[in-house]
């Protein structure tokens, strides 16, 4: 088989991949459509600040309990740089490029540590992992991969900063 040829091919069977990925991504964003519905809007007035905004790395959201089943719905699946700070009212993560998400305090679950989430594994307890219940009832884990980790202990205990 000549070089151009072969070339062709391996373009061919590169393009086919980046097809079906995005046809299986697209597949999980249907599934899961019903199941996340419309998130909380951010409200006009979020209480005194509690926790002052950490910057970092918005990892992405799976369904809980599985640190691997990344939600493909609107942009949660997708990887931003963030801030994430704390309100009477919930937490606020401000995504660049990404529109906000905000989590009512009513919805928050647990708030915890972990290894990984949403694929993405790093070194122990790496990722501040949010678990919290959207308005269908849906429970999610929001993870937050902090620039600085020593907010950590604040966050998971309660503290105020």
């Amino acid at each position: 088989m000549s070089r151009p040829v072969l070339t062709l091919v391996f373009v061919l069977f590169w393009v086919a991949m980046v097809a079906l990925m995005y046809w299986g991504w697209r597949g999980r964003a249907k599934r899961q459509r019903d199941r996340i519905g419309q998130l909380p809007a951010v409200p006009d007035v979020l209480g005194a600040q509690l926790i002052a905004p950490s910057s970092g790395l918005y990892v992405g959201s799976t369904i809980a309990p599985s640190w691997q089943d990344r939600i493909a719905v609107g942009d949660l699946g997708f990887r931003a740089t963030c801030d994430l700070s704390r309100y009477e009212k919930g937490v606020l993560l401000e995504r660049d490029g990404a529109a906000a998400i905000w989590i009512p305090q009513e919805s928050i679950r647990a708030i915890r540590t972990e290894r990984g989430l949403a694929g993405k594994v790093m070194s122990k307890d790496a990722v501040l992992v949010i678990r919290w219940e959207l308005p269908t009832g849906t429970e999610i884990d929001t993870g937050f991969r902090g620039d600085d980790k020593s907010v950590y202990p604040i966050w998971v205990n309660g503290e105020k900063a």
